[in-house]
């Protein structure tokens, strides 16, 4: 009877009905809401600056177009500024009323609207608060409004490109074209393809939910009553509508069972003898092999977008990176042996870089040196001084890095030696230059390592004289 009343009580569980969800947690709105509403002013303010640019960009094409054939020019240029103000006003006000996510399709953005809808239809899942039922309308709100603005951007990428297009062919009829038009053309080819680069970097942003929304979207994927909504309101119910009785049974009737599929590849191979089964492996090896080059294709092109625009020049991906994204902590390390006037020191230091490009790295940092004694039996910590620093890394190939620096360390026993004993501060300088390498890392706390092989040019004219090749170790976070 135990076992009976146990096997029941599963076997209820497994069919929740909606009033036995647990309650969605208060901060699941409030995460929407300020990621959604993040995404809404990055994507309306970066539009807008776009925009601008390429307004800009067409109005010195036009000025130069003008000097050679003012007909093309006012021909190809017909109320540009017009134009660009209207997609501008769309970006900044968008339409609700958006039917479906043009473009690429964004499975969290699909699953996130659905979600919240479900749950203004069924508040009862709320707890039947105020509070929070409002939060869900909120968050739909700017679901929504994210959804038309993402709709609208494909439509402004659509217009620009066409824009490309259109000044690309004028353009090409002259056969000799000033080199300071073909530069603006360039530049305007290079702003197109950096806002759909944009766009597609907040397209993954959104991909990416946190551990708190992803528990509450997997909670609500227990429930019979929210995959039967999904299947009826989602993005993709509207693209690929299911016919009426698709989870019954009975429409199942006639289709081809598993074992019947593998009873006649059985019988295939057994007519083909004893090499049938080898045939099937190599054919299946080779059909994968071209399905994987199809992806990488893809990804090259428009990395599963549908951005198949290539750049005829080498795109710098820092420009579509915030502030904060492109800047890189690290810290370092370097020891120094013990002289007759210095102890054994090791530098701990902390620096801030911000990628300019792909290829070049600029920051600043500080340094405090930690004194070890002069020797293994002589161990007395001490404190040596402190140090700025500024540093440029330069690509060269691979991961090997050109790196230069410059650099003010104070200590106080060489301002002590330099100034006969009395304890002035006196700042020594050093310049460097040398050979960076990077060691990609496969841990959670720091991204790689950076061994650097430095020379100090200006340690020659130092009293004491200082060393002169600088070994550092450093890491990334």
């Amino acid at each position: 009877m135990l076992l009976l009343v146990w096997y029941v009580s599963a076997g209820a569980q497994t069919i929740t009905p909606v009033d036995q969800l647990p309650g969605i947690p208060d901060q699941f709105f409030s995460k929407i809401n300020s990621k959604v509403q993040k995404l809404n002013e990055q994507l309306s303010a970066k539009t807008e600056k776009y925009l601008q640019r390429l307004l800009r960009k067409e109005e010195k094409i036009q000025r130069r177009l003008s000097r050679i054939d003012s007909t093309k020019a006012k021909q190809l240029f017909p109320g540009a500024q017009n134009e660009y103000s209207k997609l501008t006003n769309k970006i900044k006000n968008p339409s609700l009323n958006s039917k479906r996510l043009g473009g690429e399709y964004v499975p969290y953005l699909d699953s996130l609207k659905g979600s919240l809808s479900f749950l203004e239809k069924n508040n009862e899942l709320l707890g039947g608060t105020k509070n929070l039922t409002e939060k869900a309308k909120n968050a739909l709100a700017g679901v929504s409004q994210l959804e038309s603005r993402l709709q609208q951007a494909d439509e402004i990428k659509q217009f620009i490109r066409q824009r490309k297009q259109q000044i690309k062919e004028v353009l090409s009829q002259y056969t000799k074209l000033p080199s300071n038009l073909s530069k603006q053309l360039q530049n305007f080819n290079k702003e197109v393809y950096y806002y759909s680069e944009q766009v597609r970097s907040y397209r993954e942003m959104l991909n990416d939910p946190d551990k708190l929304t992803q528990k509450a979207l997997s909670l609500l994927n227990k429930l019979p009553a929210f995959q039967d909504f999904m299947k009826e309101h989602s993005m993709l119910a509207g693209l690929f509508g299911l016919p009426a009785g698709y989870s019954n049974v009975a429409s199942l009737n006639g289709l081809q069972t598993r074992a019947q599929v593998q009873a006649l590849i059985q019988g295939q191979l057994s007519s083909a003898g004893s090499g049938g089964q080898q045939v099937l492996q190599q054919n299946l090896q080779a059909a994968q092999a071209q399905l994987n080059q199809f992806k990488d294709k893809l990804k090259v092109l428009g990395k599963g977008s549908d951005d198949m625009d290539m750049p005829d020049f080498k795109p710098n991906n820092q420009r579509t990176k915030s502030f904060l994204q492109r800047l890189e902590i690290g810290t370092n390390l370097q020891s120094v042996k013990s002289s007759t006037f210095l102890p054994t020191t090791t530098d701990l230091g902390l620096s801030i870089g911000y990628k300019l490009s792909n290829y070049s790295t600029i920051g600043i940092g500080g340094s405090y040196k930690v004194g070890w004694g002069k020797d293994i039996r002589n161990i007395v910590l001490t404190s040596e001084g402190v140090g700025l620093r500024s540093f440029l890394d330069i690509k060269l190939r691979g991961s090997f890095f050109l790196t230069s620096g410059y650099e003010y360390n104070y200590q106080p026993a060489i301002a002590a030696f330099a100034n006969g004993g009395q304890r002035e501060i006196a700042w020594t300088e050093s310049g460097l230059v040398g050979i960076s390498k990077i060691v990609s890392l496969k841990t959670k706390f720091f991204k790689k390592t950076k061994l650097q092989l430095l020379w100090d040019i200006l340690s020659y004219r130092q009293m004491p004289r200082t060393q002169a090749i600088k070994f550092r170790v450093g890491y990334s976070f």
